[in-house]
Order: C-alpha cells, then sequence, then structure tokens
C-alpha cells in the first residue's frame, strides 16, 4: 500500500479529481502496484496559514508584494 499525503491552499472539487487521478496513475505506474493498493490524503490550509520566502500567502496574492 502506498500513501501520498498532499497539503496546499484549498481546491476546487475538480482540481481535486484531476490530482488524485493523475497521482494514482503515476504511483500505478512507477511502483507498480494496483489503484486500489493508493491512499491520497489532501490536507487543505488556507492561503492566510501558508507562507514562502516571509511573506503569507493571501498577502502575495492581493499582490501587496
Amino acid at each position: 500500500m502506498v500513501v501520498i499525503t498532499l497539503e496546499c491552499p484549498f481546491l476546487s472539487i475538480g482540481k481535486k479529481e484531476t490530482l488524485v487521478k493523475e497521482f494514482t496513475k503515476s504511483a500505478c505506474e512507477h511502483i507498480g502496484i494496483p489503484a486500489d493498493e493508493v491512499i491520497i490524503f489532501i490536507r487543505e490550509d488556507p492561503n492566510e496559514n501558508i507562507a514562502q520566502g516571509g511573506v503569507i500567502l493571501s498577502e502575495k496574492l492581493r499582490g501587496k508584494f
């Protein structure tokens, strides 16, 4: 069994569906396991809880930096 954890800002259900399909496909191809052996956790954080380069993502997206 393979467990994949993705931590990211909030995503639409469509983006989540695409990501889990692609991650599962890639894991199956590269590791050689069946799709039902892949578990994916998506942990979403609001933009104000993510920072890069010392700048909170919500501020960066507003164009303040």
